[in-house]
């Protein structure tokens, strides 16, 4: 099956974070956009409105590097996985879809862009950092600094193996749900992002555990 231009001779391309999952923009690609996107790496479109192809971050420096791309069931849409360069939209938000639709159908005045769960709860811890005053949870660990959150890492944990052990699998989700958060604030108290992470995560795909570990 062969991509479906059809007669506008354009396809709609969702740009999402090949890490995060965050969706970052849409813009359309022709056969010539597309072709550039292959030969480059770096993800370019059509211009509607110039009617010209431009490369994402050329003049910005906010580049789209993309990691591979993939067409719908009907190939009448294509998904292009990247690696972001600083922020994609062009009001300085990472993502371009920012503006929350409220229970009306209109625009509200929220004005945060939209991600995935652990993004937001990221942010969030970052807020409680940030926060002064704050009596929360998250705020007493981060007060507490590397002792305590690690004491709580290695509770959790030891409660996570645990439950692997001879628990049922919701009290498994429940404990590594809580490794996970407080995995998360204890990078937050470093200034480590989860994407950081990720990052790490997907350089090891395909090398063997054991020969990782050695080269540490």
């Amino acid at each position: 099956m062969d991509l479906a231009f059809g007669e506008s001779g354009l396809l709609p391309a969702v740009v999402q974070d090949r890490l995060t999952g965050q969706v970052r923009m849409v813009g359309y690609m022709s056969r010539e956009s597309l072709a550039a996107t292959l030969r480059t790496g770096r993800a370019t479109f059509f211009s509607r409105s110039r009617n010209e192809l431009w490369e994402k971050g050329q003049s910005s420096g906010n580049t789209l590097r993309v990691t591979s791309l993939h067409a719908d069931c009907d190939a009448d849409t294509i998904l292009v996985l990247v690696d972001p360069t600083g922020p994609t939209c062009h009001t300085g938000t990472p993502s371009c879809f920012f503006r929350r639709i409220g229970a009306d159908g209109a625009l509200t005045d929220e004005a945060r862009d939209a991600t995935t769960f652990l993004e937001e709860l990221e942010r969030e811890i970052d807020a409680r950092k940030q926060s002064v005053g704050s009596k929360s949870y998250t705020r007493h660990l981060l007060d507490g600094g590397a002792a305590l959150i690690g004491a709580k890492l290695r509770e959790e944990a030891d409660e996570l193996a645990r439950a692997i052990e001879n628990e049922s699998d919701d009290r498994v989700a429940s404990e590594a749900a809580d490794v996970l958060y407080h995995a998360m604030v204890g990078l937050a108290s470093r200034g480590v992002s989860f994407r950081d992470v990720i990052e790490k995560l997907a350089a090891r795909a395909g090398t063997s555990g054991h020969d990782e570990k050695a080269r540490r």
